[in-house]
């Protein structure tokens, strides 16, 4: 989890014309967590804020870009004074998320209206997928900094080892209550293959009243038949696709 950075100073709210909502915001810094996937910091606007587990539209104010909306969401908490976006890539299709790629110190990004659909609203299991990690980040980092982890499960479903994003910081944060599923290789210590009915059943119980799920969209269609099978009513479910 990054510190927080002493000359990072709020920076005066940029209001345009066309977009009450909308923010112009110079980037901080720019690096790699895993092999495909950004850590970007930027400014952040004066008064800005945001519940963890929200997102934001993002566009690159660069010529060609402006009007290219990507929605991704806030990873540092509301009290820093600086914005971080946690970005899956995929250079291959020459899109947004590739163009990220080149980001530099001081270019801009313009951030539109704050949504989402997940907040933490009690202890629970959380499955996620990939990318749907990101709603969780913030989450689980409030938590910490308010001595609220408690019994708190993950459910963490990557492709390989090398795809986990914030392995060491969610191990230490949620001790065995993180748990690893890689589908496509083998490693000792994490299970494999996918997310199933048995497995979310294992880690349930009395205390987990709430199942937070993220991921792209044929996880998430699955997870929800499982936890239908699992009679779970729909109120107890807080989920976000993408």
């Amino acid at each position: 989890m990054p510190t927080h950075k002493d000359n990072i100073q709020n920076i005066p709210d940029d209001t345009n014309q066309k977009d009450l909502k909308e923010h112009k915001v110079k980037v901080i810094s720019v690096e790699k967590v895993t092999h495909n996937v950004l850590k970007i910091l930027t400014e952040k606007p004066k008064q800005f804020t945001f519940t963890p587990g929200q997102a934001t539209e993002v566009t690159i104010n660069k010529e060609g870009w402006r009007d290219a909306k990507r929605p991704f969401t806030f990873t540092c908490l509301p009290t820093d004074n600086y914005l971080e976006f946690t970005i899956k890539t995929y250079p291959l299709k020459l899109g947004v998320t590739n163009e990220l790629q080149q980001l530099k110190k001081k270019d801009e990004l313009i951030l539109h209206e704050v949504f989402g659909a997940i907040s933490y609203q009690g202890e629970g299991i959380f499955i996620a997928g990939g990318a749907g990690i990101t709603p969780f980040i913030s989450i689980f980092r409030s938590l910490r900094m308010n001595n609220e982890v408690g019994n708190n499960i993950l459910l963490f479903a990557n492709k390989t080892k090398a795809d986990i994003i914030y392995e060491r910081e969610l191990t230490i944060l949620l001790g065995k209550n993180f748990v690893n599923i890689l589908s496509d290789e083998k490693v000792n210590g994490y299970l494999h293959g996918q997310i199933t009915q048995d497995l979310i059943e294992a880690y349930d119980g009395k205390i987990k009243d709430k199942f937070y799920v993220c991921g792209p969209p044929p996880m998430m269609d699955a997870v929800d038949l499982m936890l239908e099978k699992l009679h779970v009513p729909l109120r107890s479910i807080i989920k976000e696709s993408f």
